[in-house]
């Protein structure tokens, strides 16, 4: 049986992750998305370029790109889908996470 993995990660995310990590001088093995204490809400999610592959985290490889979930992100991420959204105001990654029970004002931050 197949694990289930951690978080789902949209085409048009995948894109961007490509063209950031194409764009970048030194190369990396992935982006690795973590959850750091900050803001009014409680947590806020972290995405760093990642040199090595850090024990115990879980490793997400589609859409020819690779994500590293920090092994203390992964009960905050289960299930969540991380999405790129362009509109007139903004650009950005944007993470639909079925565990928040809230999110603050300037969506920053969140609790689960």
């Amino acid at each position: 049986m197949a694990q289930k993995k951690v978080m789902n990660v949209t085409e048009a995310a995948a894109a961007r992750i490509r063209e950031i990590m194409e764009k970048r001088d030194t190369p990396a093995v992935g982006l690795r998305i973590g959850v750091k204490s900050r803001g009014c809400s409680g947590l806020s999610y972290t995405m760093e370029y990642a040199e090595e592959i850090k024990p115990l985290e879980d490793v997400i490889e589609e859409n020819g790109i690779r994500i590293l979930v920090d092994p203390t992100a992964i009960m905050f991420l289960a299930g969540t889908e991380m999405d790129y959204v362009e509109d007139a105001m903004k650009a950005g990654f944007v993470f639909r996470n079925p565990n928040e029970t809230g999110r603050c004002g300037c969506g920053e931050s969140f609790s689960v």
